[in-house]
């Protein structure tokens, strides 16, 4: 009976004295001020969305959703459209998520599975330096050392043996949406093998060796036990990518051509979203010229979180099934 009454005594003291000892703890200080974060990530994406939205009220009115579906970019007689800047973007990303997927999962793969440590770290800082290069420098070297390759050795390859395919007819200038993704592919690919490197480390070593005890080759093991055990983080260093072309400014802009056409060929200059606000929005006059601009970047906002939204539906379907 006693040592019911202290127990009972003891739970009414912690109950009573309970807020002030996880004060005092920090608990509740650090609960506050992490959900004052998150909430106020929120609002200020919140708060982003309205501000654009309500700058392209003048566009929405004038327009409406036809605006997305429209090919007509024309300032001087107030025409405005942005299928081709979002055929731009698409294309260009896609283009380069083609090139460099490939080569930024396996330089990855080379880097955690088969180097030799010593040479896998000095590789691996020198890879994480190139996310850092601005990504005008990246555009200087596409026109003065990109361009003039792509020209003088890859056009004429693709032109003789893909050109009965539409994507590879028509002339060559330099600038185009081929220059603008093989740009991105070399940005974005830093992204790629650093991230997909972390990931295929943090796999658990007793996997490896567990698969190489029942006999697989160091291959096998790397390719049946620690890849399908990493795919979750291969993917989402994608999707990162992904993320990173589509909102790229500067290289695009100065290697695409700035032509607010759709064309099958990637050898022809195009334009992309974030190219146009760079390229027309301190020269624009007029309301409906700006909030079309205006409008642009909430559509390169919503592309962004679509695909973002994708990637995490895809990563938790892949982790449900065990993938």
């Amino acid at each position: 009976m006693a040592s019911s009454t202290y127990i009972t005594d003891e739970l009414r003291s912690l109950r009573n004295g309970g807020l002030l000892q996880r004060l005092r703890g920090g608990d509740e200080i650090a609960y506050l001020i992490t959900l004052a974060s998150a909430v106020g990530i929120l609002l200020l994406v919140a708060l982003l969305v309205l501000e654009l939205w309500s700058n392209s009220q003048p566009t929405v009115k004038t327009f409406g959703w036809s605006f997305l579906t429209s090919s007509k970019w024309d300032p001087n007689s107030g025409k405005f459209g942005a299928l081709p800047f979002i055929y731009g973007t698409c294309v260009t990303s896609l283009l380069a998520l083609i090139i460099a997927v490939p080569l930024g999962v396996a330089s990855s793969i080379f880097l955690a599975e088969m180097a030799p440590p010593k040479f896998s770290n000095i590789l691996t800082f020198l890879i994480e330096l190139l996310a850092a290069v601005p990504s005008v420098i990246y555009g200087l070297l596409g026109i003065f050392i990109l361009v003039p390759l792509i020209r003088a050795y890859l056009v004429p390859v693709l032109t003789k043996t893909l050109g009965f395919l539409p994507i590879f007819q028509g002339d060559f200038y330099g600038v185009s949406f081929l220059s603008a993704g093989l740009v991105l592919s070399v940005m974005v690919v830093p992204f790629i093998i650093s991230v997909s490197r972390e990931v295929l480390i943090a796999v658990p070593v007793e996997q490896r060796e567990a698969a190489l005890a029942l006999g697989a080759t160091k291959w096998e093991a790397t390719w049946q036990i620690v890849i399908p055990n990493a795919s979750t983080g291969i993917i989402g260093s994608v999707f990162l990518a992904l993320a990173r072309a589509l909102g790229e400014t500067m290289a695009v802009t100065m290697v695409i051509g700035n032509t607010p056409k759709i064309t099958a060929s990637l050898l022809s200059p195009g334009y992309s979203i974030a190219a146009v606000i760079a390229n027309e929005f301190a020269e624009a006059s007029g309301s409906l010229y700006i909030s079309s601009l205006i409008f642009l970047g909430l559509v390169l906002f919503g592309l962004t979180i679509v695909i973002n939204a994708m990637a995490r539906l895809l990563i938790l379907t892949t982790s449900r099934r065990g993938v």
